[in-house]
């Protein structure tokens, strides 16, 4: 499985977008899928973004967020025009995204669904994020990752 891409990965090679790729052995009993990337690959865990996927109003919606924070719901929903929001059902979140639970990348995705990255990924010259696989992320500059979601950046980071 190592050596496989991801639609992640596809995407950034297509596009030519400037990446690294970083690839450690994911450890299962591990709490904080983030967190264990951050960790063991010696990284800033505010340039470690994680892709959760909520419903806003009923419709699945993608919100990335830095791994030191959460994502605040009511400041997602209103990023994309909405009044309520929740966690998206895992099964349904895996399903629209094609990746599993801790691998859920914000590129590539099956379904393409609206994206609000938080606006703290403006501060860095790259940031990290899910390559579409538990234990492999990828580096890339914020704009990119911006572009290539049509992403709405905005405060959706809790502390």
């Amino acid at each position: 499985m190592a050596g496989k891409g991801t639609p992640a990965t596809a995407l950034l090679v297509k596009q030519k977008i400037t990446h690294k790729l970083h690839a450690y052995e994911h450890d299962p009993r591990h709490e904080s899928y983030g967190g264990e990337a951050a960790e063991i690959l010696g990284l800033d865990p505010a340039r470690v973004f994680k892709t959760l996927v909520a419903e806003v109003d009923g419709k699945l919606t993608v919100g990335v967020v830095p791994v030191t924070g959460s994502l605040d719901l009511k400041a997602l929903a209103a990023a994309v025009g909405g009044k309520k929001a929740r966690m998206a059902d895992a099964t349904a979140a895996q399903r629209a995204t094609g990746y599993v639970r801790g691998g859920i990348s914000p590129l590539g995705q099956r379904s393409r669904l609206p994206v609000v990255i938080d606006s703290s990924v403006s501060q860095y010259d790259t940031v990290h994020c899910s390559a579409g696989r538990r234990g492999l992320e990828m580096e890339l500059a914020p704009e990119d990752l911006i572009r290539l979601t049509n992403a709405t950046v905005a405060p959706i980071a809790a502390a």
